[in-house]
């Protein structure tokens, strides 16, 4: 049964727009970005974004173990959230037909894509220890996250990402 928890996304919205607002770094902002969610999110084990690079997802700014560092488009939640270019919450990973297992001690993830105008940067994923830890609330939460940072992000980026 999902058990939500409560965490105040339009705080944390504000708290992003405020720290990311005057540094023109793109590469600065997505590890603020990243290290802000990781530490304001309960029962997250993995945060990071992967950056896509031709036809692959190379690991960028994360919190949390060491994780794979290139992941293929259209595979895994990763990948198939980016390809589709649609958010993907999974409540059991062991589920998630062709998942690709980067900590076996990850049990459900949330993956947004973050796109800017037609063009897929890459994808913001995170990782809970616990099954069906990520809860309709925690999906509009993080995608209005990650909408307010590739707002930002799109005035700031010429040809690449980080």
């Amino acid at each position: 049964m999902l058990q939500e928890t409560a965490v105040d996304y339009a705080t944390l919205e504000r708290q992003l727009r405020s720290l990311i607002a005057d540094e023109p770094d793109p590469l600065a902002n997505t590890a603020n970005f990243v290290g802000l969610l990781y530490n304001a999110l309960p029962e997250v084990n993995w945060l990071g974004v992967y950056v896509l690079r031709g036809e692959e997802l190379v690991l960028g700014p994360f919190q949390g173990k060491p994780a794979c560092v290139r992941l293929p488009l259209g595979r895994g939640v990763c990948g198939s959230a980016a390809a589709a270019r649609r958010t993907l919450r999974v409540p059991d990973v062991r589920e998630f037909p062709g998942h690709i297992a980067c900590d076996p001690v990850s049990l459900s993830e949330l993956v947004v894509p973050l796109v800017v105008g037609e063009r897929v940067l890459g994808v913001l994923d995170i990782d809970s220890p616990r099954t069906e830890r990520f809860g309709e609330e925690d999906q509009a939460g993080v995608e209005r996250l990650c909408a307010a940072f590739v707002d930002d992000l799109s005035t700031k980026i010429a040809d690449g990402f980080i």
